[in-house]
Order: structure tokens, then C-alpha cells, then sequence
């Protein structure tokens, strides 16, 4: 797989991750923030660096299988790592537009 080629199962993989709303918010985890990254390995493996709103969040095991489960349904990939981490703290300046209007946040975040 070449690096062009990675780079764009990749940008697959992120489109896919929309699919994935969470539960408490009603709004989908790429544009709550709550992606950091996605990587795609020469072997077709995905990696997912990911977080949650809070430590200790009640849904974070259905937030981390439901991108797992999504990346899957990406041709070419093989295999997901979800890796979970909470640095940096997430926090309402890295929702997009309109997941802040979504939630009715001010631009002020």
C-alpha cells in the first residue's frame, strides 16, 4: 500500500467514524472532537486515537466498539486498533461549528 494510498483509507476510515453518535450528546464523535487521529498502517491496519468527553464515561465502551465497528466496514482495512486517551483533555473548543450549533454552544468555545 502506498503512502497516497493509506492516506486515503484513512480519510475513508474518518468519514465512516461520522456514523458513530454518541449516545449523551445525539451528535457524531469526529465533529464532537472526540477523534484525535487515524492512521493506516502498509498491512491495512487501522489506528484510532480517540477520547471522551469525561474520564469515566458511561459510554465509552459503545463509543470505542462503534468505531471500531465502522473502520471495519472499510475496504482494505484489516484489522482496528482503538487506542483510548485523555491527553489532551477534551473540551468543547474542538467540536466543530456545527456540532457546537447542534448543541446550541456559542463561537465564543
Amino acid at each position: 500500500m502506498t503512502m497516497e494510498t493509506a492516506e486515503n483509507i484513512g480519510e475513508q476510515v474518518k468519514d465512516v467514524l461520522h456514523s458513530v453518535i454518541d449516545p449523551e450528546l445525539g451528535y457524531n464523535i469526529v465533529d464532537l472532537g472526540l477523534v484525535y487521529d487515524v492512521a493506516v498502517a502498509d498491512s491495512g491496519i487501522a489506528h484510532i486515537m480517540m477520547t471522551t468527553t469525561t474520564r469515566g464515561c458511561p459510554a465509552t465502551n459503545y463509543l470505542v466498539e462503534g468505531a471500531r465497528a465502522a473502520a471495519e466496514t472499510v475496504p482494505s482495512i484489516q484489522a482496528v486498533e482503538v487506542e483510548l486517551t485523555y491527553d489532551p483533555p477534551w473540551e468543547p473548543s474542538m467540536m466543530s461549528d456545527d456540532a457546537k450549533e447542534h448543541l446550541g454552544i456559542g463561537a465564543g468555545w
